[in-house]
């Protein structure tokens, strides 16, 4: 059956190709990911998915469902879309949206024989507010057996760890006065987002090396002969495990709320964008999606563990909730990095899309693993178990 998949993805490589290479001509923006959307969903459908699109109420969210009529495990497989501002898809989701139906639609070929579900997820914005947040916390995850996605990178990297991230702004609330007759009658917004970043400055001496807290100032005054009544900043506060994120970002507002006291301006606390948890990889999973990638022929010297995870993925909510895997895969030979034209160019390569059928064909032959081997799953969910403890 495995042998089936395969020639079942080989089969339809042109289809998936054209998908790919349309998505990443057409770039959109988190939640505005109408035509990726339709071509994913009209693919799924011409193969007898049961699709509905606009889960949860994001417009650009889909849910595809191929069931067996049979018991079995429920695997799940994830498809981002969306492109970033100005440089496209130059985080390669042209790729990963299409490898995620391609490994669905592979699978779905034996599905009859081995029992079990299929549920392909299109989670749209994962590079701002998350789709997999607002699914993972509304439980669409929940009666899954395993979930799995495949990023494309300039090697192949097995699944490993992402930063927790929460994305935090805050307004400050000053009094205008003109800056050269009258400064004295004025409070300063801005001299608060200044002495937060240098509070910040100093917090961040006293901090574990995985944390990260880096910003930007959004709105810092109009006139240089205006004392600023309203100035904004926007960090990012990440660490390797949530609840340090917690912890930290109850310090990030303490600098504020001194700022704020220092400067006599009033402050504003929020949520900017969704939060981020740490990716929690399942081993077990893990092992055998590096076991079907060598028997798709890349030697094992070539792929290498993670050392870190120094970025932020909506994924690591997915991982919270179900066993779950977000293993790289080799899409160019330059060390080029992701959200750069270069990246954004080798996405759209040749080189690329075969790295896109053997992350598809890796990810369904893993599935059916899950699929037909019982003692494989209990070892999976015992190491979930454990994980969560």
């Amino acid at each position: 059956m495995k042998k089936n998949i395969v020639e079942a993805i080989d089969h339809y490589k042109n289809d998936f190709d054209d998908i790919s290479i349309y998505i990443g001509e057409n770039p959109e923006l988190g939640h505005e990911e109408f035509k990726a959307c339709k071509v994913l969903t009209d693919t799924l459908k011409k193969h007898d998915f049961d699709v509905e699109i606009g889960t949860l109420g994001l417009a650009t969210a889909f849910t595809a469902t191929f069931d067996s009529g049979k018991q079995g495990p429920t695997i799940g497989f994830m498809a981002e879309y969306d492109a970033l501002p100005e440089v496209g898809h130059a985080c390669g989701h042209n790729l990963i949206g299409t490898m995620g139906i391609a490994a669905g639609i592979g699978l779905s070929k034996v599905l009859k024989e081995t029992g079990g579900k299929i549920i392909v997820f299109g989670t749209p914005a994962e590079e701002t507010k998350g789709g997999k947040v607002t699914m993972a916390e509304a439980g669409l995850f929940d009666a899954l057996d395993v979930a799995m996605m495949v990023h494309p990178l300039d090697n192949y990297v097995k699944s490993g760890a992402s930063l927790a991230m929460d994305a935090i702004q805050f307004e400050f609330f000053g009094k205008a006065a003109h800056a050269a007759a009258s400064p004295h009658m004025g409070i300063n917004a801005l001299d608060a987002v200044l002495q937060t970043f240098n509070s910040i400055n100093a917090l961040r001496q006293h901090i574990t090396s995985d944390a990260r807290i880096h910003g930007i100032i959004t709105e810092g005054g109009k006139a240089a002969n205006v004392v600023p009544d309203y100035a904004v900043a926007q960090f990012y506060v990440r660490a390797a495990k949530r609840e340090y994120v917690n912890e930290l970002v109850e310090k990030v507002k303490k600098c504020a709320e001194g700022a704020a006291l220092q400067t006599g301006a009033k402050m504003e606390a929020s949520f900017y964008e969704f939060s981020y948890d740490d990716m929690i990889t399942n081993h077990t999973l893990s092992e055998i999606f590096t076991k079907e990638l060598i028997s798709l022929g890349v030697k094992e010297e070539e792929i290498f563990s993670q050392k870190d995870g120094t970025g932020s993925l909506d994924m690591g909510n997915v991982s919270q909730v179900v066993p779950a895997i977000h293993p790289y895969i080799k899409i160019c030979n330059e060390a080029y990095a992701c959200h750069t034209h270069e990246f954004r160019e080798a996405a759209m390569s040749d080189q690329a899309r075969e790295a896109m059928i053997l992350g598809a064909k890796s990810m369904a032959l893993t599935a059916f693993e899950v699929l037909t081997n019982k003692e494989l799953l209990e070892k999976i969910k015992k190491e979930f178990k454990q994980q969560k403890q």
